[in-house]
């Protein structure tokens, strides 16, 4: 008997979020199931790893079925670490992210939890998928997403075995109709512009709260947010070597000496 495929799981909005517990059910149908992800909300927490504190692991039993489920106290990205090397007793053949409450289209992947894990499994050598709605509704409806979810990762668990692939994969909000079909996209020029709302607590003491306005610079057709716009599943193939390539000549140019 063929051994099934080992998918580990994990996400940023915690291990109880309605888009972990969808993508849970997907990938029962698809493969062997461990997920390790984290037991509190990390959203926005980037690729940050726990250093200067403790790293807790407990297993749960949240929702019947066959998979095996750990909880952490760490951030998305420790989750993946530590299944890599201390859970799992091999390595997997899959990680997924998500579903992530809320876009992580554009500029949002570098501040992501989300895909910060699926670039960490990337950097292990794992193929991974971070999966994301632009629904920030904790109870946001996931079931048209089920049928593309089972589909790109089953694509990903064939095609991509040795090879580095990472895809961030975002669904728009649809209300009745399906999706119009998947595009595969480059990421939208874009940021935030921020503002803090200073605020005083009923002791007298300052503090802030974190607002902005999203802003896109790119009205190309081939970007994930246009994709987005228009009804469209976006697939962007992400990578985690931040090199400027095209900058290299120029700069070694300049008067260093």
């Amino acid at each position: 008997m063929e051994k099934r495929p080992l998918i580990l799981l994990t996400n940023d909005d915690g291990i109880t979020a309605p888009g972990l517990r969808t993508l849970i059910k997907v990938m029962n149908r698809v493969g062997e199931v461990v997920v390790v992800a984290p037991d509190s909300p990390q959203s926005g927490m980037g690729h940050a790893i726990t250093v200067n504190d403790t790293l807790y692991c407990k297993k749960e039993y949240i929702d019947d079925g066959p998979q095996t489920e750990y909880s952490t106290s760490g951030t998305p990205a420790d989750c993946v670490k530590l299944a890599v090397n201390e859970i799992l007793k091999r390595k997997p053949d899959l990680c997924v992210s998500g579903i992530n409450h809320g876009s992580n289209a554009s500029i949002n992947v570098i501040y992501s939890g989300t895909m910060s894990a699926a670039v960490e499994a990337g950097i292990e050598g794992i193929p991974s998928i971070g999966f994301s709605i632009v629904d920030y509704n904790w109870n946001a409806n996931f079931e048209k997403c089920e049928k593309y979810v089972e589909i790109i990762a089953k694509n990903v668990l064939e095609k991509s075995k040795g090879k580095n692939t990472i895809l961030n994969v975002n669904f728009p909000k649809i209300d009745k109709a399906d999706y119009k079909g998947i595009k595969i996209c480059r990421q939208a020029s874009s940021y935030w512009k921020e503002t803090f709302d200073k605020r005083k607590n009923p002791n007298g003491r300052n503090y802030y709260w974190l607002t902005g306005k999203f802003i896109n610079l790119d009205k190309g057709k081939d970007t994930d947010q246009w994709a987005l716009s228009n009804g469209y599943i976006s697939i962007v193939p992400v990578k985690y070597d931040m090199t400027s390539y095209d900058k290299i000549d120029e700069i070694s140019k300049w008067n260093l000496k």
